[in-house]
């Protein structure tokens, strides 16, 4: 086989391969015998009919044109690897030229574009230093308190106050008329929890027991709900009681109800509170610091992204979508549904996100390849080791399913972060 590569632009070229002598004549024969066996001719049993006429009845150009079948991977992948080809989608395949002596084969591919790194060694980012204060720590406590307070009714007609729980029955009206998903009974609401729309709760603080008040507000002009989307319309609400929260003492007594094995005072739940605030600010903080670092690297290197990249990034953060829907009891047509949108509209929201991804991918990648970073075997061993460990499955069924190279290309993009990292922190 002769092949040749040309690149265009956007990462997209032809490979050119041309295939002849033997392997094109055994193709032929091959498909020869699968296009015979299935022919019929009157007076012949199937399969016994002499050659030459079963040629005259199929014709070679409808042999060579389907011979092609039988080539067309093995052209494909003799010029990816003559040319070292990194295809990023599925090559369109157009016969340039065929015959029984040759055939021509033209494959326009879409390869991994040409990443074109800044300075990344001259990057200098500062991690964020983090501290728990004694206010954080208690707010914990408080939050504890909280918890396992007690609501309890006010009593001689106490008015309601930010804080306090009304529990209402309200219909919503538009120009007199109750509109639908606006009403509801005996609903427990908290003053200043922001659960209703803007104003609604501020002209409910003041309010008792027994009392029934016309409250007019106007929808958000971005409401989910076009039909309402800055709209003003009147709530009827009856109040039926009014609540405030009776908070129980901070003691040893209060963290026991907790249940939690080592902490049975204050004093250890303090120290409790503020061991998980620091690792949760150390994490937040290992975050912003990584993602800086790469917002910088990406941002200093060039890159033309294929769009067909970006559609495959996309059409993956919809799966991931749809999972996570699935996995907090919803579907994704029933969000579509509720919110007024459509699959376009939610995969539009998503690319500018998707570019970022793929760049980001195809940036550590170059720098994973211009360090050089080589991966053993006894790194992948182990990955497939912690796998399997995660997913309680043995290692060889994890191979069936991941071969040895993803995992290479994953703890290479790893290197390739945690590199960069160390370089940003040197003096």
């Amino acid at each position: 086989m002769k092949c040749s590569w040309t690149l265009d632009k956007d990462s997209t070229g032809v490979l050119t391969v041309e295939v002849e002598g033997e392997i094109w004549e055994k193709a032929q024969k091959k498909t020869f015998s699968k296009l015979k066996s299935g022919l019929n001719i009157k007076g012949f049993r199937k399969g016994q009919i002499p050659d030459q006429m079963a040629k005259k009845y199929i014709g070679t150009d409808h042999i060579c044109a389907a011979a092609v079948d039988e080539v067309a991977n093995e052209a494909l992948q003799e010029g990816i690897k003559e040319f070292k080809l990194d295809l990023v989608a599925r090559p369109a395949l157009d016969v340039k030229e065929i015959n029984k002596d040759k055939a021509v084969l033209d494959f326009t591919c879409t390869v991994s574009p040409e990443v074109k790194l800044g300075d990344y060694k001259a990057i200098r980012v500062k991690k964020p230093e983090v501290e728990v204060t004694e206010e954080e720590i208690d707010n914990e406590v408080k939050r504890i308190q909280d918890r396992y307070a007690d609501w309890v009714i006010r009593e001689d007609e106490e008015p309601a106050q930010i804080g306090d729980q009304v529990t209402i029955d309200f219909v919503g009206e538009k120009d007199g008329v109750p509109f639908e998903g606006g009403a509801g009974n005996d609903y427990p609401l908290v003053l200043g929890s922001n659960t209703f729309i803007p104003g609604f709760e501020d002209q409910l603080v003041g309010v008792k027991a027994g009392e029934e008040k016309d409250i007019e507000v106007t929808f958000p002009e971005n409401y989910q709900a076009p039909d309402l989307a800055g709209q003003a319309v009147i709530f009827k609400v009856k109040v039926h009681d009014v609540k405030y929260k009776e908070l129980p003492e901070i003691n040893d007594e209060l963290i026991a109800n907790l249940k939690r094995e080592g902490v049975e005072t204050v004093e250890q739940y303090k120290e409790e509170a503020k061991k998980e605030l620091l690792s949760h600010k150390e994490q937040e903080a290992e975050k912003k610091f990584t993602d800086e670092v790469l917002a910088q690297v990406v941002d200093g290197a060039i890159v033309d992204i294929p769009a067909v990249m970006i559609d495959n990034e996309v059409d993956r953060m919809y799966q991931q979508f749809e999972q996570r829907m699935q996995s907090s009891g919803f579907t994704a047509k029933q969000f579509l549904e509720a919110t007024h949108q459509t699959e376009a509209d939610i995969k539009e929201q998503m690319r500018n996100e998707a570019a970022n991804r793929v760049k980001t991918t195809l940036v550590l990648e170059a720098v994973a390849n211009a360090e050089d970073f080589k991966i053993d075997e006894a790194a992948i061993d182990e990955q497939y080791k912690l796998m399997s460990d995660m997913y309680q499955m043995p290692v060889e069924q994890i191979k069936a399913i991941i071969v040895p190279e993803n995992i290479e290309y994953d703890l290479k993009q790893q290197k390739a972060i945690d590199y960069l990292k160390e370089t940003a922190q040197s003096e």
